[in-house]
């Protein structure tokens, strides 16, 4: 098996061989802010956290978590601005002929924060951590396809899968699939290869990292020491910002955000991406066991309303189904849904459903203005004939408690690397009871699912992402009346590059991306 480079491996596989050559490890965008420098401490304040997060690699439910992750430790691929794979453990990657197998040269001459050469044993280990009945791991579903995974030669990885996948390499860009210590499972010492060493964890309060002198990469990692600081109160955040407590944040409240953008000092950072909010309802429930109820709920919504109340034009619609323009296979064929109140009540009507009542839990952990888009929602569904009681629930909990495990709830959801990713985690039988949030369970969804990733005809493989899509919007439990555009607030002593859109604040790698102007 030999690793090959052409224009089809680039492209389906983001083979790293060309996009190393092309742009450079650490290649930095032609319209960076300045010069980045060194020095200082940033301090980043963080809204989504838990008292309960741990340093395991396969538990990363909050952004406490994954922006203290990257800057601990690395993947072997790199999600780039503008969804390019870069190289980072791994120097190169390419499949096998009918892409069932894929191979991973390991970077050489890099050590762990304790010391430890990395190897390809560390590589297997790690990414067997995410496998078997007893994984823990939030990525289970998508590695259920892997067979095995080996070292095949010294510094070398092979991944063999269950059948071809065009895009797998993306999936260990994910924030899952940091590298660690092979054997090593006292994961909350942080011990990594990434640019900075843990000095202070304190779950649900803060975190401090210390620049780590022998990192490996080049041109990263400039600030002295990063400190995460967890404040939930969007108020108390946005005030830490303007009083210089800490030096960015991100979701920004979209009520202040136009005053943030005026204010001597601050910067607003308005990136597109895949993000969208919405409410998700379980369709092995009762009340929305039938098609037709589900189809009302998502024409009982005006989006228009919602995106210019609610997100303050910051966005735009979206229709009931979870990949953007961002990705590559968006759907831009599928007709539009829109509030129709007089359809959705003789919707109800077909179903045997006149007079339904949906209590609808929020909480504003899930998105900033949660709480207002349900309450707003309810407006807009009582002339469809619908009762939507708003029920408010604690942040502290929500994701554990509440979200997948009631009838209708408040939902978010920023992206994954590629649509295989989001489809799999969030849509697919594989991964109900883990991240499939609406338990829906479609048979022809799975196998054009599986056909997809498979194909390696690009057109055929765009028809098969578009046909899921179009199952999605007609069949399930989603109502996503918006795309949110990531909404980041930074001191203007902060200098960056080019912004990554697959998550908020630089896909939540500004820890190693960004640096404090001269």
């Amino acid at each position: 098996m030999a690793l090959y480079t052409t224009r089809r491996s680039a492209l389906l596989g983001m083979g790293a061989m060309s996009v190393a050559a092309t742009l450079g490890l650490n290649a930095r965008p032609a319209f960076a802010q300045d010069t980045p420098r060194s020095g200082g401490t940033f301090r980043l304040g963080i809204s989504d956290f838990s008292t309960a997060d741990t340093l395991d690699p396969q538990v990363n439910e909050y952004r406490f978590m994954m922006h203290l992750q990257y800057q601990l430790r690395n993947c072997l691929v790199e999600m780039g601005p503008g969804g390019v794979l870069v190289p980072e453990l791994a120097t190169e990657w390419g499949p096998n002929a009918d892409m069932s197998a894929w191979i991973f040269k390991i970077r050489s001459g890099v050590t762990f924060s304790n010391g430890k050469p990395l190897t390809a044993e560390d590589v297997v280990w790690s990414l067997n951590l995410h496998r078997g009945p007893d994984t823990i791991s939030g990525a289970k579903a998508l590695m259920l396809a892997v067979k095995d995974v080996a070292v095949t030669a010294p510094m070398e990885v092979t991944v063999t899968l269950d059948g071809p996948n065009a895009g797998f390499p993306a999936i260990l860009s994910m924030i899952n699939m940091l590298i660690v210590p092979a054997e090593d499972r006292e994961f909350d010492k942080g011990i990594g290869t990434g640019g900075y060493i843990l000095e202070t964890y304190e779950p649900g309060l803060r975190s401090v990292v210390r620049k780590n002198p022998n990192y490996w990469k080049e041109g990263r990692a400039h600030f002295d020491a990063i400190e995460l600081h967890c404040i939930a109160d969007i108020n108390a955040r946005t005030t830490a910002l303007q009083t210089g407590q800490i030096d960015a944040m991100g979701f920004v409240d979209t009520v202040t955000a136009p005053l943030l953008q005026a204010m001597p000092g601050i910067n607003l950072i308005q990136t597109q991406g895949k993000l969208h909010h919405g409410f998700a309802m379980n369709v092995t429930d009762p009340l929305f066991k039938d098609r037709d109820v589900r189809l009302a709920m998502k024409l009982a919504i005006d989006r228009e309303e919602v995106l210019a109340k609610i997100q303050g034009g910051y966005g735009s619609i979206a229709n009931d189904q979870p990949l953007s323009k961002a990705y590559a296979y968006h759907n831009s064929s599928l007709p539009q849904h829109s509030y129709d109140p007089d359809q959705a009540r003789a919707l109800l009507e077909k179903a045997g459903a006149t007079g339904l009542t949906v209590p609808l839990h929020v909480a504003e952990l899930p998105f900033t203005g949660a709480t207002n888009m349900a309450q707003l929602y309810a407006e807009q569904a009582a002339r469809a004939g619908i009762t939507i009681e708003v029920k408010r629930e604690p942040d502290d909990g929500y994701w554990s408690n509440i979200w997948g495990k009631r009838p209708m709830f408040a939902t978010r959801w920023s992206g994954r690397v590629n649509e295989d990713a989001m489809l799999t985690l969030v849509y697919s039988r594989q991964s109900i009871g883990s991240y499939n949030e609406s338990s829906w369970d479609n048979d022809t969804f799975n196998k054009t699912l599986v056909a997809a990733r498979s194909e390696a005809d690009e057109t055929r493989r765009k028809e098969l992402y578009w046909e899921c899509q179009s199952l999605i919007w007609e069949d399930a439990g989603l109502v996503a009346p918006i795309w949110a555009d990531f909404l980041d607030a930074t001191s203007d002593k902060i200098g960056h590059g080019e912004i990554a859109n697959d998550w908020e604040l630089d896909g939540a790698r500004c820890g190693e991306r960004w640096w404090f102007k001269a």
